[in-house]
């Protein structure tokens, strides 16, 4: 799974790339021009000084005596010489060289212009009608060094400029995405039932069709909602009366009548009646438990409630079921309505399925952990796996719609709970147990 990235990460990390980037190349395009401009003050130099040193050479070796020997220059003190020159007449006899001087070098003869060696840059001027020639050189390295230091003075301020550049870009970048941090940390919080609309006013032009579009589309479900509800409102209505009806009629037919056959088939067809008002139950229960209303907007103490349905439960099967519950509230954001259709349908299971002759087991912790065990047969885990499936019931021989647990399901993920099955229960040899924490968080 491809891991989810920052925009403010992104982007910070993006611009700042792209200013170091930029800079990089300014600083090569700067590097580059800075280099042949130094060249040609380089050698503007080395042509400015042949052309003061050579007048002054001349007077000096014309004045001297005709027999004498080269004649090197003195210096003044010790230094390093980045020009070195050499006086040669045209046969290239020396007349006259700097005293730090490497013949080396120079070439044999006495040349005119600028010309390069492996390692020095000359230049060259005549005097004298070309008898009197000067080559001034300059290592190469000089340049080099001079180019490189120019380099680094570019460079380097690219080293303090990365860090600040990082945390001007992130400062800039968190600043201008405060509203969408905002509205996404708005949105993370908001619970499954919080069908409000979003703000709008404050988010970026850019972001705000999004913010429009999700608050229709958030209007467009509350309406499927309530059109839900009240569909299961009105069908509850009009299918509960006909059956009752049909029930109530058939009941009395079957009171009117002695033992016969007619007897027998309105009995069956009584069971058929009572059979069909339990699965209507069921259908509505698990239209509700599926509709998305399962979560309320404030917290609920859920402790009354379980008492209530166990109680209606301890009537239908006296003495069937042991309850325990905390001393304190247990407080969850899980719809009242939801959370009782969920437990009914938890503890008709245990009491249909489980064994007869022994007792059904009601936790609630003051954790919120719900769990509702009964003891039976244990369950092979292939039909564990199938239990929450519509219409899918289990190896026992009692009567049941098999939708029980799927209605269990439906309202536990549209909490966004988990629901634990169990066979054999936790701390006994067989039975089944159900348990799910009742702790909604948004």
């Amino acid at each position: 799974m491809t891991a989810k990235r920052s925009l403010q990460k992104t982007l910070s990390l993006g611009l700042t790339a792209g200013v170091t980037v930029l800079w990089l190349l300014g600083v090569l395009a700067s590097g580059l021009v800075a280099q042949h401009e130094m060249e040609e003050v380089f050698d503007s130099a080395l042509q400015e000084t042949a052309q003061r040193i050579l007048p002054l050479a001349v007077t000096d070796i014309l004045s001297r005596e005709s027999d004498r020997l080269q004649k090197r220059a003195p210096a003044m003190e010790d230094h390093d010489e980045y020009l070195t020159y050499l006086i040669r007449d045209a046969s290239g006899r020396i007349l006259l060289q700097s005293h730090d001087v490497d013949l080396s070098v120079f070439g044999d003869r006495p040349r005119s212009g600028f010309y390069n060696t492996a390692t020095h840059r000359l230049y060259g001027a005549s005097a004298v009608s070309q008898t009197i020639f000067i080559d001034i050189a300059e290592p190469l390295a000089h340049r080099q060094e001079a180019v490189f230091e120019a380099g680094m003075a570019l460079l380097l301020p690219l080293l303090l400029l990365i860090p600040v550049s990082l945390l001007g870009v992130w400062w800039s970048v968190r600043f201008s995405l405060r509203r969408v941090v905002d509205f996404s940390g708005s949105l993370e919080v908001r619970g499954a039932a919080d069908l409000s609309p979003v703000a709008v006013d404050q988010l970026p032009q850019e972001l705000e069709p999004m913010a429009v579009s999700i608050n229709r589309l958030l209007e467009r479900l509350r309406r499927v909602l309530d059109a839900e509800r009240s569909f299961t409102a009105n069908s509850a209505h009009e299918l509960r009366t006909p059956l009752a009806t049909a029930l109530a009629k058939v009941q009395r037919l079957k009171a009117d009548l002695s033992e016969s056959p007619s007897l027998r088939k309105v009995a069956e067809i009584e069971a058929s009646l009572q059979g069909l008002s339990r699965l209507s139950q069921k259908l509505l229960e698990l239209a509700k438990a599926e509709g998305g209303g399962v979560l309320s907007e404030t917290p609920c103490n859920l402790v009354p409630v379980l008492e209530t349905v166990v109680s209606d439960c301890e009537r239908m099967e006296p003495g069937r079921i042991v309850l325990q519950v905390p001393g304190t509230q247990v407080h969850s954001l899980l719809d009242p309505d939801a959370f009782a259709i969920l437990v009914r349908n938890l503890i008709d299971n245990a009491l249909k399925h489980g064994d007869q002759e022994s007792p059904v087991k009601v936790l609630l912790t003051a954790e919120g952990n719900l769990s509702v065990t009964n003891r039976g047969d244990t369950l092979k885990p292939e039909v564990m796996t199938d239990l929450r499936k519509r219409f899918v019931r289990s190896q026992s021989q009692a009567q049941g719609s098999g939708i029980g647990l799927a209605i269990v399901d439906a309202i536990v993920d549209g909490a966004g709970l988990s629901l634990t099955l169990r066979s054999p229960a936790e701390g006994q040899p067989d039975g089944f147990q159900a348990e799910f924490t009742v702790m909604v968080r948004r």
